[in-house]
């Protein structure tokens, strides 16, 4: 794999701004967000906003990432979200939420997630992922992908490839009337093909008018993941897979989390919606 440095804090920009008549999230300006005490399944009004906020999620991703380049900085790929989603009447979830201080996460390299967006400029064979979750009518859609910086590394590369594969598997295996543990039991499985390790401690979760309902949903093959998937149900699936260990480090900030290794790690993401068949992506550009 790459022989490059590992990362360090950078700097922060001034907190950006979001316009006053953008309806805001109710945990922003507060330390912790109010407990859900909702359904996990969902209406079908809901789900249709939720699919507005997951296609605004989706681009504002998307535009983020047409400038992914060695020598661009993280910071400049947060500029891009937040104004894409302003731009279209939506709040950047994660902007505020316990007091993260920027519009998306830019997990570079050994970063498993939750990197804060700085000074930090890309380098030719890094890989990045973008986490970008956007709020508006009231609902939350959030993604996340790796990209590739330049000329990455065959071994870095294919842990990408993979470990998108490994989410569209699970989205696959998605099933009213199944356990949700069959999901982490997919991702685990086809990891385990290639040695990856799979991150347990970070999960994907219930989305809704709440940014994380409760609901949990493991990577990995968890005995306690016995929540019965209905129809109506909305989640996320993220898998978080490594070249090495899945134990972690955190970083003073409180958010980056890195491998404990300092091998590198790949995620990807979708918000879907549990259909009577089987789950449909609300996060789609």
């Amino acid at each position: 794999m790459s022989g490059q440095s590992l990362l360090a804090p950078g700097e922060l920009s001034p907190t950006r701004q979001v316009p006053g008549n953008i309806r805001r999230p109710e945990y922003v300006g507060k330390p912790a967000p109010t407990a859900y005490t909702g359904p996990e399944v969902q209406t079908p009004e809901t789900v249709e906003a939720m699919r507005r906020a997951g296609t605004i999620a989706a681009r504002a991703m998307a535009e983020a990432a047409k400038l992914i380049a060695p020598g661009v900085t993280t910071d400049a790929l947060d500029e891009v979200a937040h104004t894409y989603m302003c731009d279209h009447g939506a709040y950047p979830s994660t902007l505020g939420y316990r007091g993260f201080p920027k519009s998306l996460c830019t997990s570079v390299n050994e970063v498993i997630c939750h990197g804060i967006p700085d000074s930090t400029v890309l380098r030719d064979g890094d890989i990045v992922n973008l986490d970008v979750t956007a709020y508006i009518g009231g609902v939350h859609g959030d993604n996340n992908a790796t990209y590739l910086v330049g000329d990455v590394d065959e071994e870095s590369r294919l842990l990408v490839e993979r470990t998108r594969e490994s989410l569209d598997r699970a989205i696959k295996a998605v099933r009213p009337g199944r356990q949700i543990n069959i999901i982490g039991r997919v991702i685990e499985s086809y990891a385990k093909r290639f040695g990856y390790g799979v991150v347990r401690d970070f999960t994907g979760h219930g989305i809704n008018s709440s940014f994380h309902s409760g609901l949990i949903v493991p990577h990995y093959d968890s005995p306690h993941a016995t929540t019965v998937i209905q129809p109506g149900m909305t989640f996320t699936i993220e898998p978080m897979l490594t070249l090495g260990t899945h134990e972690y480090d955190m970083w003073e900030d409180g958010w980056t989390v890195v491998t404990k290794d300092r091998r590198r790690t790949a995620q990807f993401e979708h918000t879907l919606v549990v259909t009577d068949t089987g789950a449909e992506v609300l996060t789609l550009p």
